[in-house]
């Protein structure tokens, strides 16, 4: 099974393009809706967290308080890199246990969506990764109305991401959404076409 990745920063428009290839029926493993489930309450990296970034950040439900852990998390390189060394390792055994479901179901082709692929050890994993990009205003906005978030909240947000010059260097083909959500599908439906034309070549 072919299993590709598809990387941006905040606000690039990842989760349209993934959208548009679940409903073709492709196998669309999100990687950050999987680092927010490894977040949920009762999950084993929650007591780590507390032990880097404090007792304080989980409400007396267990609930995670999120904004608190982001604040602190972000604050530093230094607490983006500890948030990223307790999270990772639970995050990519969650998602090779879906591709496993994925292969077992007879899928030719799996996509794993997620910011945080280059870098890691799943992008070795990749047989292609396509890197979604936006202009940086533009990815701006579109947090700021996705998250409800103040510009400066979204830029410190964009700026603890990994630089674009990075994933441009790991990246397969690079597809920038500067447009509408339908010129994206087209870019995303003319990529799929050259991949199956390499299948058949």
């Amino acid at each position: 099974m072919k299993i590709i990745g598809i990387t941006g920063r905040s606000g690039c428009g990842k989760s349209s393009a993934t959208n548009f290839l679940a409903e073709q029926g492709y196998p669309c493993i999100d990687a950050d809706r999987i680092a927010r489930e490894v977040l949920l309450p009762g999950s084993a990296c929650l007591a780590q967290l507390q032990a880097s970034f404090g007792q304080d950040i989980l409400e007396s439900d267990g609930t995670l308080k999120r904004h608190l852990l982001a604040d602190r998390a972000f604050a530093t390189p230094e607490g983006t890199r500890t948030l990223t060394a307790i999270t990772q390792p639970e995050i990519l055994r969650r998602i090779e246990e879906r591709l496993r479901q994925a292969e077992t179901g007879g899928a030719g082709m799996a996509f794993v969506d997620g910011a945080v692929i280059v870098g890691t050890p799943f992008e070795a994993r990749c047989d292609a990764l396509i890197l979604i990009t936006a202009p940086y205003e533009t990815s701006v906005q579109r947090i700021c109305s996705r998250d409800g978030i103040s510009e400066e909240m979204a830029r410190r947000r964009l700026d603890a991401q990994t630089p674009l010059e990075e994933l441009r260097r790991a990246a397969t083909v690079e597809i920038v959404n500067d447009g509408t959500v339908p010129q994206l599908i087209e870019q995303i439906k003319a990529y799929l076409a050259s991949l199956r034309k390499e299948e058949h070549g």
